[in-house]
Order: C-alpha cells, then sequence, then structure tokens
C-alpha cells in the first residue's frame, strides 16, 4: 500500500508534466520590458495558479481586473526596485502566503495569514511551561508536567525528526493521562514530517483529504481529485487523548498536519483557526530573470472542503492578557483540563 507521500510524489511529477505538455510561459513570450515583465507575469499566474475560481468566490477577487489596476501603474522609465513593487503588490492580491516573487535584492511575500490576527501564544510562557529539564528528540521537545500531563512542542516541520525519535518520545509519556502537542508557531516545512507524525495517532488507514492538480491553461482545468490516506505508522502508536494546540502561524505542511489528525478519533484540536496554505508548489520565470512560485495542486479536506484559507479548531481557545501576566497559558490550561475530564 503505498503511503501518502508517495502518492504526492506521483501527483507533482504527474503535474509537472501536464504543466510543460501544455506549455508554460517562456520567456522569450514576453518583451524583457516592465509592461512585458507584468504580462508575463499576470500570465503565468492566470494559465498555472490553481486557486483563481475559488478566490473569486471566496474574496471576489477579479483576476483580469487586477491587470488592469496594476498595468496603469507602470511606465516607461520605472526603476527596478520600483517594478518589483508594483508586481510584489500585484501578487498580495491573491492573499496567498505560498505565491512568492524572488529578485536579486527583495523576496516579495505575504503574511497577512497571521500578521492580521492575534497571535494567540507566547514563546516566554513555552519557555516556562518546559522549564529547562525538557527532553529533546530531533527538533522535538517534551517533558511531563506535575499532573502527569504530556507535553511535546513540535516547532517546525522544516528540520525533522526521524521514526526512532517519536518512538523514544511516546515511550517515554506511555504512563502519562493524556497528550499536548503544541505546534503553535510552526509555519510549515516539510511533508514527509508532517505525515510521519500524524501517522503516530490512528491504528487504521484513514481518508484525510484528497488532491487535484492543473490540466489545462484554464483557471477550472483540473484533474479529478485523488484520495489522501493517512496509513498507521508501524512504530509506537498514542492510544491516549491528544489535544493539538493552533493559532494563525500554523501555515502550509502544519495545516496539512491539522487535517490529518482532526480524523483521527483520540484527537482534539484548540486554539485558533490555522493560517492556511494548501497545494503543492509550481515555479517559473519573468523575461527579467525574477523567479516566481505558487501553488498548483489545491488540497482538500475529507469532506472535499478547500482547506487554503485555514482550518477550524474543535474549540476555539484565546491567550488570555490576565492569564499571561499571571503567568499561564490559556491554551496549555485548557488542554489539562480537556485531558483530566473524567
Amino acid at each position: 500500500m503505498r503511503s501518502t507521500l508517495s502518492s504526492l510524489h506521483h501527483i507533482l511529477l504527474l503535474a509537472v508534466g501536464l504543466l510543460l505538455l501544455h506549455g508554460c510561459t517562456r520567456e522569450d513570450d514576453f518583451s524583457n520590458t516592465p509592461q512585458g515583465n507584468l504580462d508575463a507575469l499576470w500570465t503565468i499566474i492566470d494559465e498555472h495558479y490553481c486557486f483563481l475560481d475559488y478566490k473569486h468566490q471566496a474574496i471576489g477577487l477579479d483576476w483580469t481586473g487586477v491587470h488592469s489596476k496594476y498595468r496603469q501603474r507602470l511606465s516607461k522609465d520605472i526603476s527596478s526596485a520600483q517594478l518589483f513593487e508594483v508586481l510584489a503588490e500585484m501578487l498580495s492580491e491573491l492573499r496567498d502566503g505560498h505565491v512568492n516573487l524572488y529578485a536579486a535584492h527583495d523576496l516579495a511575500r505575504n503574511w497577512s495569514w497571521y500578521e492580521d490576527y492575534p497571535s494567540n501564544f507566547s514563546q516566554e510562557l513555552q519557555d516556562r511551561y518546559l522549564g529547562t529539564d525538557y527532553k529533546i528528540a530531533g527538533n522535538l521537545r517534551y517533558r511531563l508536567f506535575d499532573d502527569n500531563t504530556g507535553y511535546v512542542v513540535c516547532p517546525s516541520f522544516s528540520s525533522g525528526f526521524g521514526e526512532g525519535n517519536l518512538d523514544e518520545v511516546f515511550h517515554a509519556l506511555r504512563t502519562c493521562n493524556g497528550l499536548i502537542l503544541d505546534i503553535r508557531d510552526n509555519s510549515g516545512g516539510d511533508l514527509t514530517y508532517a505525515e510521519r507524525l500524524a501517522q503516530r495517532f490512528t491504528n487504521e488507514r484513514r481518508l484525510v483529504g484528497y488532491i487535484s492538480h492543473k490540466t489545462g491553461r484554464g483557471h477550472s482545468d483540473f484533474s479529478t481529485p485523488v484520495a489522501q490516506y493517512l496509513e498507521p505508522s508501524d512504530g509506537v502508536r498514542w492510544q491516549k487523548r491528544v489535544v493539538v494546540l493552533t493559532n494563525r502561524r500554523c501555515y502550509s505542511a502544519t495545516n496539512t498536519f491539522v487535517r490529518d489528525i482532526k480524523c483521527c478519533p483520540l484527537a482534539t484540536v484548540i486554539g485558533d483557526k490555522t493560517g492556511g496554505g494548501s497545494g503543492l508548489p509550481f515555479s517559473s520565470e519573468l523575461p527579467n530573470g525574477w523567479a516566481v512560485r505558487f501553488s498548483a495542486c489545491p488540497m482538500f479536506d475529507a469532506q472535499m472542503n478547500q482547506i487554503e484559507f485555514g482550518i477550524d479548531p474543535d474549540s476555539v481557545v484565546s491567550l488570555s492578557e490576565t492569564d499571561k501576566a499571571a503567568g499561564f497559558d490559556t491554551l496549555i490550561e485548557a488542554a489539562r483540563a480537556i485531558i483530566n475530564k473524567p
């Protein structure tokens, strides 16, 4: 049985092949002028970005209107830095943290998915709960609280952990009442690590979502969605309650992890809606050599809902300023209450 990750790799290769088959926008299709570079960027997104129809429905995005709006801001004597600013602002209309424009002098990014929301996280408080005698396995930090609650911090899926690390963590915490998994401010990374961790919380193969890919230049040219499954790990699997703490900085691979673990029966997700970010990446280049990277393969949950704009928690819990001032983390305390509930 192939894993979800293997399926993702297969679909990504297929998607790239199809994109090439249908003809990516080439550097020589447009002139190396301000207008040519803007037209090239707009066309690349128009033909290959995977969320144009969805974002038209969800946020009223008018991509044709965007082209006219930003082309009017160009002039023959516009500087390279000014052109970069115009193109970056045009891409920001997509409201997508996975869309980036790369130049030698800067990286265009849209971080409104978390900047416009409360953080619901305090590094100082997390350090207080971890103390100084916590253990480290790969990039995971973990300890046992005084009330016999396990606490694991996973700050990123960019630097990882092996199967052996996970075996040791879950074995060490096996006698606790339940587990708090803190993934707040985890902005993503490698789907391999996200899947590897999620597999520890299921004893059976579970449908967690679907993925599709672009098959043509039209906004709605997509393949039939392919089911994605979470396979149970061959290592130590967790058999007690797990409460996952989220905030808006849970993005990309972490967003996918939340999608997957919500399908596991003993998991409860509390905190804030995740930051979103879905779809596998595709890259192209403008006539002047600047590179653009964006999503070309949309991902869905098990009910075929888009996960691009984030995933709601099972219970919304916000970090209280009163608790924070008193040295307590509202989310951690709420999770402890859930775990120790009879």
